[in-house]
């Protein structure tokens, strides 16, 4: 793996340092605990440079024609085209991502890439009207200046990408934090992807570090005007409250407790595919997962029948083995933590169809039902490989009881009436909502985000524009004014 020697560095400035901090983030893989790389985290001083160098490079690259930094994206993608093995292997190897995870986070990069070639020419300005018959009202779209990005371990070559891509389209400079479990996925390569890609130096900066050595400094620094974070809704909340003190825009996209929602008159064999998938992609380490599947009592028992059965063929085990389904969690904290997890609701009151071992980090499936109406399972998000199926008497009580979460970021329907679908999903309280589908969708000119405590804002397409810009107001007298004085 020679992308983990190669970029366990700090990339400031167009330059790969070693940090100054007072400790290392080892990074494992999470399937054979293999040591991959270790990177001695950033400081305080370290934030400050990178934001500095963004600052100043700043200054060019939102003069630089949209055209000519076009042509960043146009061989970025080729980068990401020429290197997809290796990257495919990263993903694998740090991530704990199967065959099937990798080519949809690239092919998702992809997407993501293409559209900023087009943002580059969408930040649009417009000319108002004035009561004054001799003044004229003109509008800009302007880059807001340096954007920090925040980018979590469940996808975080694309989620980097997602926030990094768009704000550098529209002229922003750009510093990205990594989660410190992929440091490298969702920091070295994206900053070695454009590197590759003729960046100029100081546009992108990547800095490895931890809140336990740098405090808030990330976030309070005044150089970045817009903060966009991906990551649960806990952190979240600090990262707006500290960003609203400063005077900072935030774009927040949080954790979800998606509702999969399967009709009377639905599907079954084709729902039970859409299930499976919407819960146990990436071992259900994925916001948009399918954390409750809510099936009308007049189908439970077939649908149920065949979830479990699928469920059963699933194949848990080496993420670098094509034919595995189920790869490792992303460290053993969080697999003993399911485990506890699905213990505490088995005593609560609730039934196992499959229990799924633990060895290490590998979870194996389980599926529950019967859960208490009171359950806290119900209203959390499980990022693990547990799927819930509750059933409901009727399309109201679907609606209720998957509103009842505070989170409201995807969702499915199942039906064979496809207005149906649409009525029941206007009603969920949720930013995006899918009629016979997966809950887990992203597509590049799609606003996405989720309500109440699944985020703020929108990212993707013209929200992109919205979310890493600013309007500017010049008007321009062309006659005399009259002053009162």
């Amino acid at each position: 793996m020679s992308y983990f020697d190669e970029l366990a560095f700090q990339y400031i400035d167009g330059e790969w340092r070693a940090g100054t901090g007072s400790w290392d983030i080892v990074d494992f893989n999470p399937y054979d605990g293999e040591k991959l790389a270790s990177i001695t985290v950033a400081g305080v001083t370290e934030i400050d440079q990178a934001y500095r160098a963004a600052e100043r490079a700043q200054r060019e690259w939102g003069a630089t024609s949209p055209y000519t930094r076009r042509l960043v994206f146009e061989r970025a993608l080729r980068v990401v085209d020429e290197r997809e093995a290796e990257l495919s292997a990263a993903i694998t190897a740090e991530c704990g991502g199967t065959a099937v995870k990798a080519a949809f986070e690239l092919h998702l990069v992809r997407e993501f890439l293409r559209e900023a070639l087009h943002l580059a020419l969408r930040a649009e300005g417009r000319i108002l009207p004035s009561p004054d018959d001799t003044k004229e009202n003109r509008l800009y779209r302007l880059p807001v200046g340096v954007v920090g990005v925040i980018s979590p371990f469940n996808f975080p070559f694309l989620l980097s990408v997602k926030s990094v891509a768009p704000a550098l389209a529209l002229g922003n400079a750009v510093v990205l934090k990594p989660h410190q479990n992929t440091p490298i996925c969702g920091g070295g390569l994206v900053a070695k992807v454009f590197e590759e890609a003729g960046l100029p130096a100081g546009v992108l900066n990547v800095v490895v570090t931890d809140i336990a050595e740098i405090g808030d400094a990330l976030i309070e620094h005044p150089v970045p005007k817009v903060i966009s974070f991906t990551g649960s809704d806990k952190v979240g909340r600090h990262v707006a409250t500290v960003a609203a003190s400063h005077f900072k825009r935030v774009i927040l996209e949080l954790g979800g407790n998606s509702a999969l929602i399967v009709l009377d008159d639905a599907d079954i064999d084709y729902a039970v595919d859409a299930a499976v998938f919407s819960r146990f992609i990436h071992q259900g380490q994925v916001c948009m997962a399918a954390n409750r599947v809510l099936v009308d009592r007049s189908v439970e028992r077939e649908f149920t029948e065949k979830f479990v059965a699928k469920v059963r063929t699933l194949k848990v085990g080496d993420p670098g083995d094509p034919a595995t389904h189920i790869g490792p969690l992303i460290h053993a904290g969080q697999a003993d933590a399911i485990n506890a997890l699905v213990e505490q609701t088995i005593a609560d009151g609730a039934t196992a169809l499959l229990r799924g071992g633990t060895d290490g980090t590998l979870v194996e499936p389980t599926v529950l039902t019967g859960l208490p109406a009171d359950s806290p399972v119900l209203c959390q998000e499980i990022f693990g490989p547990v799927a819930l199926i509750v059933p409901f008497d009727g399309e109201e009580e679907a609606i209720r009881i998957a509103n009842a979460t505070p989170y409201g970021l995807s969702g499915a329907v199942h039906t064979g009436d496809v207005e149906r679908g649409v009525r029941v999903a206007k009603r969920i309280e949720t930013g995006m909502i899918h009629v016979n589908d997966s809950t887990v969708h992203d597509e590049a000119i799609v606003p996405f985000g989720g309500e109440k405590h699944s985020g703020v804002g929108r990212l993707n397409g013209e929200s992109m524009v919205d979310a890493f810009t600013t309007t500017k107001w010049i008007s321009i007298q062309h006659g005399r004014s009259r002053f009162p004085f």
